[in-house]
């Protein structure tokens, strides 16, 4: 893992391995870390292992205020040109950033199909949060009439919402930062949109629902946990008190290594975070390669991989996070030194008490 302390803004870019070409997204927030940092850089690797490319895994954080957002990814996207114009660095929006915030990058296409928009969704937001619904559909046999509880109502969760429901599925809790709202007969997710559109967050205020603190939505009776915020969520307690059937996250690297152990010691299926939140990376790598015409290819392509691979990693006797990582590192095996996939996949640290 190789460090760049950046020099225009408060931040770092990790490279997780020495090679020629490394991909991975772009975070903002006041309180990201090196070491979050080296996590996400470590699962962009799986990530692209997992779809077969020969890439290194990547990831910037930069610590801003969201007011200070606009300013500093100017100042980031100006650091960085060289490394992205000698393809050394490919990267694109994460939690905090925009699309659009990349536009003076080189390469960046204002024609491109995962930066075009359907119902006044980017293509990008659309498949991301696609690939973690077709995840979870696979892994349950169907979503229809299954239940859900997200984490999130921004611009993913709110992708995995609306694909859940139009698939049949019922969400049954959702939280964001300003707390939790359940109700098992299903939420009104049309409401909770035009909700989420005027008060942003404080959406889960006005339902008329009693509001319990964020962290109980990790208790709510339902099929599917869809967490969707930091990493290291999935602590060994938090997992202890899990009561759905199925994990699909929508977070990079939300397990730490005892949470992933008491899920599968109960008997939850815990989906890997670099399947499920694949999406994007498909339809770039595609778009590249000359595979996605339009959205709807787009789609159907995330779709049908995202099942498959879900589908092979379920069959691994360790449970689906082990398959996944096995398919992972049997490509990785192909061009890499064990020895530099040493410590595994990203699995976040248990919280010091």
């Amino acid at each position: 893992m190789r460090f760049v302390e950046l020099a225009s803004v408060d931040g770092f870019i990790a490279f997780d391995l020495d090679c020629p070409a490394s991909a991975g997204g772009t975070r903002l927030a006041p309180d990201v870390t090196r070491d979050e940092a080296g996590l996400l850089a470590r699962a962009m690797t799986y990530k692209l292992a997992m779809l077969g490319e020969r890439l290194g895994g990547a990831k910037a954080v930069l610590r801003a205020t969201a007011e200070e957002r606009d300013a500093t990814v100017a100042r980031f996207c100006g650091e960085i040109t060289p490394l992205v114009e000698k393809g050394v660095f490919i990267t694109s929006s994460d939690l905090g950033t925009r699309t659009q915030d990349f536009s003076t990058l080189p390469g960046y296409r204002t024609d491109s199909v995962m930066h075009q928009e359907v119902g006044g969704e980017l293509v990008d937001t659309v498949v991301t949060g696609l690939g973690v619904v077709a995840a979870a559909d696979a892994a349950v046999g169907g979503l229809a009439g299954r239940t859900l509880a997200v984490e999130g109502f921004g611009k993913v969760g709110g992708a995995v919402v609306r694909e859940a429901a139009r698939r049949g599925a019922r969400v049954v809790a959702l939280s964001t930062l300003h707390g939790c709202v359940t109700d098992p007969a299903g939420l009104d997710v049309a409401a909770l949109a035009e909700l989420r559109s005027a008060y942003g967050d404080a959406c889960v205020g006005r339902l008329g629902l009693p509001v319990l603190p964020a962290a109980a939505l990790y208790e709510v009776d339902a099929d599917v946990l869809v967490p969707g915020a930091r990493t290291g969520t999935l602590t060994a307690d938090r997992a202890a008190r899990v009561r759905a059937r199925v994990v699909a996250p929508a977070a990079n690297v939300p397990y730490t290594a005892a949470g992933l152990r008491t899920l599968r010691e109960r008997g939850v299926m815990a989906l890997a975070d670099f399947v499920c939140g694949a999406g994007a990376a498909i339809g770039y790598l595609a778009e590249r390669a000359g595979q996605v015409p339009d959205a709807a290819s787009a789609r159907a392509l995330v779709e049908e991989r995202i099942g498959v691979l879900t589908a092979a990693a379920l069959r691994h006797p360790g449970g689906p996070f082990a398959g996944a990582s096995a398919l992972a590192e049997e490509f990785l095996a192909t061009w890499r030194d064990p020895a530099d996939l040493s410590g595994g996949p990203a699995l976040a640290p248990e919280p010091r008490n």
